[in-house]
C-alpha cells in the first residue's frame, strides 16, 4: 500500500501499523476515542485507517467503509468484503478511502478503486460524512460469507477433541458389529443421505445450544446485526460438524476396508463385497459417531467456541479494558 500512497501522493510517504483492541459501545458501535488515542502515539498522522473484522451494518444494509472527516478516521469492515477477502480488495477500499479524506492534486476519482456492488452515500447527520455501503440481500450474504470465513471452521475442528474421540469410539463399532453392516445394506442412499444431514443438524444444535451461542438482540436496532452473527455461527458449526463427518466416513472407510475381509463381508450380508458395501458401512458408522461426538464436545472444556464467533468476540471488545 505504501508504494501505491507514494504514486498518488509524492514521496515520502510513510506507513505505519498497529494491531490493538477497540471496545464497542453499547450501542454496538467502535469506540473512536481509542482509535485517536493510538493514532496520537505516531504523532500527527494524515489519515486514520482502520480494519476491522466487526461486521457492520447502517439501515439494514453492511457497512462496508464509513469516513469521519473531522478525526481523518476512516473504518472498514473486513466482513463486509465477502468470502474472498483478498488482499486486492482490502487495499483498493482502504485507498478509496484514504482518496476520499485527502484528494490528491490531480483529484483522482476514488470510483477507479471501487467496486460495483457497493456505493457511497453521505450520512444525514453531516455532508462529509460518508458511508459505504452493500444491498441488503446480495451484501447481506456476502457479509455473513466473510463472518463464516472469519470464524475459521476449519481450524475449529482438530479443538473439538471430546467430540473427535467419542466420535471415533463409536463410529469404530461399525467395523466390528455385522448388525451395522446388515442395516447399511437395506437403507437406500436417500435414507443414508437424509441419516448423515439429520447427524450434523444434531452436532450443529448441540454445540449451539451448550455453548450458549445464539444471540439475542437488546433492541430493535440490533436485530440485523445480531441475525448476522447467528447466521454466521450456524453456518460455520454446520460446515464443522460436516468437516468432522467427512473426516469419520474416510477414517471407518479406510479402517473397514483393512479389518472386515472381502469374503467375510459377503458370507455376512449374502450380497457382493463392493466398494459401496464399505461406503455404506462407513457412512451410518460416521452417522453414529457424530451423534456420539455432539455429547462428547461437552467436554471440551479447552476448546471455548464462544472465543470462535463473531457475537462472543464482539463482547470480549465491549467489555476490555483499555490497553
Amino acid at each position: 500500500m505504501e508504494r501505491e500512497l507514494n504514486s498518488m501522493y509524492g514521496p515520502p510517504i510513510e506507513l505505519e501499523m498497529k494491531t490493538a483492541t477497540l471496545r464497542l459501545q453499547p450501542d454496538d458501535t467502535l469506540d473512536l476515542t481509542q482509535a485517536l488515542e493510538q493514532s496520537r502515539a505516531f504523532g500527527d498522522p494524515d489519515a486514520v485507517l482502520l480494519l476491522t473484522e466487526i461486521p457492520r451494518v447502517h439501515e439494514g444494509r453492511p457497512l462496508i467503509a464509513e469516513i469521519f472527516p473531522e478525526h481523518n478516521i476512516a473504518v472498514i469492515s473486513c466482513p463486509t468484503l465477502g468470502v474472498f477477502t483478498t488482499r486486492r480488495r482490502i487495499l483498493d477500499t482502504l485507498l478509496a478511502c484514504t482518496v476520499r479524506m485527502r484528494p490528491t492534486q490531480e483529484r483522482r476519482d476514488s470510483s477507479r478503486y471501487e467496486r460495483g456492488w457497493a456505493r457511497w452515500n453521505e450520512a444525514l447527520d453531516t455532508e462529509d460524512h460518508q458511508l459505504l455501503t452493500g444491498t441488503r440481500v446480495v451484501g447481506g450474504m456476502r457479509t455473513v460469507a466473510g463472518m463464516v470465513r472469519g470464524n475459521e471452521p476449519l481450524r475449529t475442528v482438530p479443538k473439538l477433541s471430546g467430540a473427535l474421540a467419542a466420535a471415533s469410539a463409536t463410529g469404530a463399532f461399525g467395523v466390528f458389529y455385522n448388525s451395522i453392516w446388515s442395516m447399511s445394506m437395506y437403507l437406500t442412499p436417500q435414507r443414508l443421505v437424509s441419516i448423515g444431514v439429520l447427524a450434523v443438524l444434531a452436532i450443529t444444535a448441540w454445540l449451539i445450544i451448550g455453548n450458549r451461542l445464539w444471540d439475542v438482540p437488546k433492541s430493535q436496532s440490533l436485530a440485523r446485526v445480531v441475525l448476522l452473527y447467528n447466521l454466521s455461527t450456524v453456518l460455520t458449526l454446520l460446515m464443522v460438524g460436516g468437516l468432522l463427518y467427512l473426516a469419520l466416513v474416510m477414517g471407518i472407510f479406510l479402517t473397514a476396508v483393512i479389518v472386515i475381509d472381502p469374503d467375510y463381508l459377503a458370507a455376512t450380508i449374502e450380497r457382493e463385497a463392493s466398494v459401496a458395501r464399505y461406503v455404506d458401512i462407513a457412512w451410518l458408522s460416521a452417522a453414529m459417531g457424530v451423534v456420539a461426538g455432539a455429547l462428547g464436545s461437552s467436554f471440551d472444556k479447552d476448546a471455548d467456541l464462544r472465543t470462535l464467533t463473531h457475537g462472543q468476540r464482539e463482547r470480549q471488545r465491549r467489555y476490555a479494558e483499555g490497553e
